[in-house]
């Protein structure tokens, strides 16, 4: 996947909760307020985490454990399956943290070559989605007790509201500007450099 492609993806998806927030924060209070114990969106993202992981694994080129592949997926596969039957408790949180890790790398992968320093925002933001994925995976009551404060009052919802629907714009502007035009430059210099068939290279 392109980097301005994810970008607009990550920003467009990242805005859509923030305007609920700004017209409707009531209903937006509750459903965050509901999230770190909904049992359908933990088992959907718990799910959904050892599916890219499972993925990931299989995808994976290096050769140091290319024998075990297939047991290394089905041990993972069984290690989420357990999780959503054993682990009911704060279980949308532990999937969420999940998801954070394998976007971190997804996000890292693709800003890594990017010929931009823009590219850093979505890098820096990567790492701060490593940072809580780790402490909400150790904590989750922390990300229950975070959502809480985040909604205590209205202004404070919509004054976090705002701030992450302007930093989610800003991302949706760097892949529609910067990281697209990195790659349309990226692209030139690719066909500059490729040489000329011989047969045209020939001709007069």
């Amino acid at each position: 996947m392109k980097l301005s492609t994810l970008s607009i993806l990550l920003g467009l998806g990242f805005c859509a909760p923030q305007i609920l927030g700004l017209l409707k924060p009531r209903a937006f209070t509750l459903a965050v307020r509901a999230f770190a114990r909904s049992t359908p969106a933990g088992l959907f993202l718990m799910v959904l985490g050892t599916a890219w992981f499972v993925w990931n694994v299989n995808t994976e080129a290096a050769s140091d454990f290319a024998a075990y592949k297939d047991k290394m997926m089905l041990f993972f596969a069984a290690i989420g399956l357990a999780t959503c039957i054993f682990v009911r408790d704060f279980l949308a949180v532990r999937g969420l943290a999940v998801v954070f890790l394998l976007l971190a790398k997804l996000m890292v992968d693709t800003a890594r070559w990017a010929d931009t320093e823009w590219r850093l925002v979505i890098v820096g933001w990567a790492y701060v989605l490593v940072v809580a994925g780790m402490w909400f995976t150790i904590s989750p009551w922390r990300c229950r007790n975070l959502l809480e404060w985040a909604t205590a009052t209205e202004q404070r919802i919509k004054f976090g509201c705002a701030a992450r629907l302007a930093f989610g714009l800003l991302v949706v502007v760097l892949g529609l500007t910067a990281f697209r035009a990195a790659e349309l430059r990226e692209l030139n210099q690719s066909s500059v450099r490729s040489p000329l068939p011989v047969s045209l290279a020939a001709r007069p």
